[in-house]
């Protein structure tokens, strides 16, 4: 990750989030033997990539959970930041405690509802114990409904429909066409023709209308989901893939200005934030033109780390240029669709460098940690 290098005078540099970008920042500046202090609200890192998997399958919770301390040791802090003082260059805990800093990275990322994030959850233990409830409601349901097309819903439904191909499977989406609109056509196109392989029933162009009424991942038999068009759908068990915001609580307050629209922060080519030199912005809420993804936010870590070297040790900074679109969507463990760098990659391709293991060995291994078996 990089050598050691020489700073004079007192540096400290403090990293808010503890997601992908986080941990890789964390890790750089480890490596670099630069002082740091990584906060999370969470006691341990989730690879989420892996959470709908273990929304289907009991025992595989555990391996998306990985402690922080284990790795960070006292660079680690638990707590949740409610405030960035950039004048007195101070992040603020809830319980009104200060952490100083000389140069702070943001990477708080998306906020979204479970199974795909589980980011409410401060203890790994709770958090596990909440995916296998899970398991247990869709394992009792007899049918399975999913709100939302884009990349996660999409994941979900193939995910439960490969783990419980007998049971029913439904996904509805307000759009017609499904994935992320940066993707190619033919991969969304892929996709829809996995679902339909797997024996996943879509209904498309319509949008629920008392999702806030219905009860989300519990069983309940027969559960009625009305949809714009007046379609009638019964799902024993319903699960919302949509909904994911920006976390904005550690800077809404007083950055607000430099917020756009969605909650993201304006960021030079440097990924600072605009009008600072030593805030740096990474991942989901860095206002940059490109898909939110965990391999982005890895390359917006290691540019922010090495300029905040390279503006101590006087060297130019370095910039960073959004890439081609990038996505790998695992359609259950034993297929996949998706592209790299913009070009459309085959299916049993994808299974194999993604769908089988949901890439949990290259997180355990970043963190330096030797994954539990299940």
């Amino acid at each position: 990750m990089g050598g050691q290098v020489s700073i004079e005078g007192d540096v400290h540099v403090v990293v808010v989030g503890g997601g992908f970008g986080g941990i890789a920042a964390g890790q750089h500046l480890k490596s670099m033997g630069i002082p740091f202090t990584l906060i999370d609200v969470r006691d341990a890192f989730h690879h989420n990539i892996a959470a709908l998997r273990a929304s289907v399958q009991s025992g595989f919770a555990q391996q998306t959970f990985i402690p922080y301390s284990a790795t960070f040791g006292s660079s680690f802090r638990q707590g949740l930041v409610k405030q960035v003082n950039t004048d007195t260059r101070v992040v603020v805990l809830d319980g009104e405690q200060e952490i100083p800093f000389t140069h702070l990275i943001l990477c708080t990322g998306t906020d979204g509802p479970f199974p795909g994030s589980a980011t409410a959850e401060p203890s790994y233990h709770t958090a596990i114990q909440k995916y296998e409830d899970l398991v247990k409601e869709i394992q009792a349901a007899g049918s399975v409904l999913v709100v939302g097309g884009g990349s996660t819903g999409l994941e979900m439904a193939a995910e439960v429909k490969t783990e419980y191909p007998d049971k029913k499977v439904v996904l509805i989406h307000s759009q017609m066409d499904l994935g992320d609109q940066k993707l190619l056509p033919c991969v969304r196109q892929q996709a829809k023709e996995v679902l339909l392989e797997k024996g996943v029933e879509l209904v498309l162009g319509e949008k629920v209308l008392n999702l806030s009424d219905l009860q989300l991942n519990k069983t309940q038999k027969d559960m009625k989901i009305l949809t714009d068009k007046g379609t009638m759908l019964t799902s024993d068990v319903v699960i919302c893939c949509t909904g994911s915001k920006i976390n904005t609580k550690a800077y809404r307050s007083t950055l607000g200005e430099f917020m756009t629209e969605n909650g993201s922060l304006r960021v030079n080519e440097h990924l600072q934030l605009v009008g600072f030199s030593n805030l740096y912005v990474i991942g989901d809420c860095a206002d940059i033109n490109e898909s939110k993804m965990a391999y982005h936010a890895g390359l917006h870590a290691r540019v922010a780390v090495n300029n905040i070297v390279n503006s101590l040790t006087g060297k130019p900074l370095t910039t960073y240029q959004p890439g081609s679109m990038t996505m790998l969507m695992a359609m259950g463990h034993n297929d996949g669709v998706g592209q790299i760098y913009g070009f459309w990659l085959p299916r049993f391709l994808v299974a194999l460098v993604k769908s089988k293991g949901l890439l949990l060995w290259k997180s355990w291994y970043e963190m330096g940690q030797k994954a539990p078996t299940v």
